[in-house]
């Protein structure tokens, strides 16, 4: 009577693990589920902070007139009427500085 009652505990608790471990609901799922969560933590705090830059951008605009000014100027190339603007293109790199030795075309 013991053994069989040893038993049916031990399939119990076989039973158990295998639901635990293996199907719907288990430990598989919940391991997934950790790493979605984290992974969404991770795309609101990267979204907190660009949300937060972009607060302060408004701010900025909202309140100082310096800081529509900056960005007349480097968005849209403004400059204030008195103004001189100066564009400075520098010379495109030819691959190094210092000059290709010559090759003699001439035989012995």
């Amino acid at each position: 009577m013991l053994r069989w009652v040893a038993l049916i505990l031990l399939l119990i608790l076989i039973g158990l693990q295998l639901k635990l471990w293996g199907s719907h609901g288990g430990m598989r799922e919940v391991d997934g589920l950790r790493a979605s969560v984290q992974k969404q933590r991770d795309e609101n705090d990267r979204l907190l902070q660009r949300n937060q830059a972009l607060g302060a951008d408004v701010k900025d605009l909202k309140n100082g007139e310096q800081a529509v000014e900056a960005r007349a100027r480097s968005e849209l190339g403004l400059i204030k009427s008195g103004e001189v603007f100066y564009q400075v293109v520098e010379k495109p790199a030819t691959g190094s500085s210092v000059p290709a030795p010559a090759t003699s075309t001439g035989g012995r």
